[in-house]
């Protein structure tokens, strides 16, 4: 049977659990886990669709403020109009309020807070996980392959397996290659649901899926941002 593919990626959890300080942002996707992930793993898989989940970003709270807006959309153009057809880019939202923390101190002190804006991205999860599910349930895809770390999955990835047990699963985590000390491990409760599972994604690989630093679309060309 041919095996009928689907990457659904967690755009949040790969941004700030390995792409965040490095020089890789401007990343191609598709290249990345099909070409170095997912083929390795399934040769003989076909890669139907990349849906890609993420949020707006806040000028008001970004660290390059309208900037980073723009350069959140060039990226948005460049990945659209290199993989037409095949990739979709699924939008939540942010929501942003004060809230009163505790400040850190050992032991904690519950009386002594501090006013800070918390902001959560919203949807996100809930568009991946009945994504995954919709996609198997209607015969779109017999793999899946998922790019995070985020437990809050783990129901959704269950359900899969329980419903569908023929259907591969396969768990990527965004995270550095181990090295030494610094070796954090995937989400092992993701990990034991999968048919199989890469625990980390390489440099050389990021840096060998770089989209070019100018994309032709159908209108104005999508350049990559000088500070990324």
């Amino acid at each position: 049977m041919t095996k009928r593919a689907i990457i659904y990626v967690d755009g949040y959890n790969l941004y700030y659990s390995r792409l965040r300080g490095t020089p890789y942002k401007w990343l191609d996707l598709v290249q990345l886990f099909r070409d170095h992930i997912l083929r390795p793993q399934v040769p003989d898989a076909e890669l139907v669709g990349l849906k890609f989940f993420t949020a707006p970003a806040m000028a008001k709270f970004a660290s390059h403020g309208h900037e980073s807006m723009v350069s959140q959309n060039e990226y948005h153009r460049a990945l659209r109009a290199r993989h037409q057809g095949l990739i979709e880019i699924i939008c939540g939202y942010h929501t942003h309020q004060e809230s009163p923390l505790m400040r850190f101190t050992e032991p904690p002190d519950k009386s002594d807070r501090v006013s800070v804006w918390l902001i959560e991205e919203k949807q996100t999860d809930v568009n991946l996980a009945l994504s995954i599910y919709r996609d198997v349930a209607k015969d779109r895809a017999n793999l899946v392959m998922v790019c995070s770390n985020d437990s809050d999955l783990e129901p959704a990835i269950k359900s899969l397996r329980e419903d569908f047990p023929s259907c591969e699963i396969g768990i990527v985590a965004p995270l550095p290659e181990p090295d030494g000390e610094c070796y954090r491990r995937g989400n092992a409760k993701l990990e034991q649901l999968a048919d199989w599972t890469r625990s980390y994604i390489l440099d050389e690989e990021l840096a060998k899926s770089q989209l070019p630093e100018v994309v032709p679309t159908r209108k104005k060309a999508a350049r990559k941002p000088s500070y990324w």
